[in-house]
């Protein structure tokens, strides 16, 4: 049966109790540390806050995992090329484990914020390197079945994270929200351990440190005067400044010394591939618009209305039950009709969620951001995952964990670019009115970030009309060898 045909007729194989429905489970795990991850600790902020103190530096417990987390991809993703994913996903599950270890003996704000580095390390490996193994492991037309399992973890860890981080500050301690992933990475590892098996085959390989390096160097400065700029820091201000130049003087030594590299850590190349730079422009844009409802809904709510965090925290749910409810459908979708089309109605459904959010955003009502929310994670689920798929399909073993690598790093680095663009409108919209208690001022913040984000979700859409047509078995979605043979 070829790659194309019904995703129904492959579901047998591809279940629980199929030959690899035990390495399935394993990813799905592995999967759930960084789902669950995501929104268990938001809930528990207060809690952490008022037992450890240092309320100024909280933000850091997000800022410094999600740029552990994206600086460390690149550099994953090209290693689990040339060693292997089993080891690199081990690793990454064993740092998630370190640091969720260490989290629960923190004593003050300083060292969780450095165990949080530690499980951004592990994120870095672990989820780039889920989805690799699901690209090698399944055909296209299956992975299609397979996006429904990892999509039910996302849907299920949108439910259980806020709730189990509610429950362990109030009734328990905050520490158990990083004590509940020890089981879990445990279980994971030797699930992995045990029923994964793969073949690499033996060569010697020529580490490219310098590369290595200079891209962390370079993606940590620069990632890191988006982050806090504008924050703990004002734009123009001499950290800003220097965070930057030495960004970008890192990362332009980094494109010098790939073009000499025998073997490059991120083959820039790559990236000039039509279809690879497309799939890398979606996912900037699935992060910007995540980033902006999820980071900015619940301040717009809470201060305009007064709403409590459950409710603020209900409305983003929405967007994160949207998501995993149109991934899990999406694979048929994309088999009947194409990556294309699947990826426009997503773009079409995401821009329609935004424009609402932006035209209600002067009358705050938690329904109605709840209802839009949920229409753009529908549309999120539409493009992030078929994106994903298209762009593993068209090449072989060999660049997979790189694309994959790319296409995480992407959405990482669309998260963070969006929350300076996004945060720099809403408090130069704040500064301009009266005060961020002003019903007034914060409703009309809320409403340019909302039209900022609808603005995105455009730009969004425009990228994949870039896509190739065709269905999936056409020749622009096909690995560079398979087009020459035929």
């Amino acid at each position: 049966m070829s790659e194309t045909g019904s995703a129904a007729a492959t579901r047998g194989s591809v279940g629980f109790r199929s030959d690899r429905g035990r390495v399935l489970l394993a990813l799905m795990l592995t999967t759930g540390l960084i789902a669950i991850d995501s929104t268990i600790l938001a809930t528990a902020v207060p809690s952490v806050v008022k037992d450890l103190g240092e309320f100024e530096q909280f933000p850091w417990l997000f800022s410094v995992y999600l740029l552990a987390q994206a600086v460390s991809v690149p550099i994953y993703s090209k290693l689990a090329d040339t060693v292997g994913r089993k080891p690199i996903i081990l690793v990454g599950v064993g740092l998630f484990l370190l640091g969720s270890v260490l989290a629960v003996l923190a004593w003050n704000m300083t060292s969780l914020i450095v165990f949080r580095v530690i499980q951004g390390l592990g994120a870095g490996a672990s989820a780039p390197m889920a989805m690799t193994i699901v690209g090698d492991l399944y055909s296209v037309a299956e992975r299609a079945v397979v996006q429904g399992y990892i999509a039910s973890v996302w849907a299920i860890a949108s439910v259980v994270g806020p709730a189990l981080g509610g429950v362990f500050s109030q009734f328990v301690s905050w520490r158990w929200i990083f004590g509940v992933n020890i089981p879990l990475c445990l279980v994971a590892g030797w699930a992995l351990i045990r029923f994964y098996q793969e073949r690499v085959e033996p060569r010697r390989h020529r580490i490219d440190y310098a590369g290595a390096a200079l891209l962390t160097v370079g993606l940590t400065a620069f990632i890191l005067a988006l982050l806090e700029g504008g924050n703990v820091w004002a734009w123009l201000s001499l950290p800003s400044l220097i965070s930057f130049g030495i960004g970008v003087a890192a990362l332009v030594g980094f494109g010098f010394v790939e073009r000499r590299a025998a073997e490059p850590v991120l083959d820039l190349a790559i990236l000039r591939r039509p279809l690879i730079l497309t799939t890398t422009a979606l996912s900037l844009g699935v992060g910007a618009l995540l980033i902006g409802i999820t980071s900015f809904v619940p301040t717009y709510l809470e201060n305009a209305l007064g709403a409590v965090p459950l409710i603020s925290g209900a409305a983003v749910a929405a967007l994160t039950l949207g998501w995993p409810l149109s991934a899990s459908i999406a694979g048929r979708l994309y088999l009947a009709h194409g990556y294309r089309t699947t990826v426009l109605r997503g773009c079409s459904i995401a821009l329609v969620g935004t424009i609402g959010l932006a035209i209600s955003g002067p009358w705050p009502n938690p329904w109605t951001v709840g209802a839009v929310s949920f229409v753009t994670g529908f549309g999120l689920g539409w493009i992030a995952a078929p994106s994903l798929v298209a762009a593993q399909a068209s090449v072989d073993w060999s660049e997979r964990g790189v694309v994959t690598g790319i296409n995480v790093f992407a959405r990482s680095a669309g998260s963070a670019v969006g929350v300076a663009i996004f945060g720099a409108i809403a408090t130069n919209v704040i500064a301009a009115g009266r005060s961020e208690q002003d019903y007034a001022t914060i409703v009309s913040a809320g409403t340019w970030v909302f039209v900022a984000v609808a603005i995105a979700a455009l730009g969004t859409l425009l990228a994949a009309l870039t896509m190739p047509r065709g269905g999936v078995d056409s020749t622009a979605y096909l690995p560079a060898a398979v087009r020459g043979a035929e």
